[in-house]
């Protein structure tokens, strides 16, 4: 696993915007203080995705031979599933500002996710004649992935009546 390399550059990443947070377009500063924040927290979040993306995907899967993209799976449901919980938390209760919220939903969870794997594994399993694989694989993504968004939704909501109860939210 590589994690030292995607670690370095990350830190390198954080260095350069922290240098450029201090430069100025007029009176916005570029990043962090202006137009372009948002593309930061995006970028930044993507890195870490993609990071946690790679470690996810090079968990062994035990004795698992077949060539079913359990990985991918496990990745896109879970996502999907912090995907809902976050967002509706985040409208719904938590006052969270709109350049994070990109910066975790769009950068972060866009990054770890990966929709363009889930259609490239499915090709690859129908060149290999797993016709039954490919079907149940694509069946499984969709039926899960829908109800981790409805349970991401649903356990948020319930969180966010449970401290209303308590008097903790509006």
């Amino acid at each position: 696993m590589a994690l030292p390399f995607e670690i370095c550059w990350f830190m390198h990443l954080v260095i350069w915007l922290k240098m450029w947070q201090t430069y100025n377009i007029g009176n916005e500063m570029l990043f962090f203080g202006g137009f372009m924040r948002k593309y930061a927290y995006i970028m930044i979040g993507g890195a870490l995705g993609a990071v946690l993306r790679l470690a996810v995907k090079s968990i062994s899967t035990g004795q698992y031979q077949g060539g079913f993209p359990i990985n991918t799976l496990i990745i896109n449901i879970t996502g999907t599933f912090i995907l809902a919980l976050f967002l509706t938390i985040s409208l719904e209760v938590l006052e969270v500002g709109a350049d994070i919220r990109l910066g975790i939903s769009t950068g972060f969870l866009g990054a770890y996710t990966t929709f363009s794997a889930l259609c490239k594994e499915t090709v690859m399993l129908i060149l290999n004649s797993q016709y039954i694989t490919a079907v149940l694989y694509l069946t499984a993504s969709t039926v899960m992935g829908l109800a981790a968004a409805y349970l991401g939704v649903v356990l948020a909501r319930k969180a966010i009546g449970k401290l209303a109860d308590r008097g903790d939210v509006e």
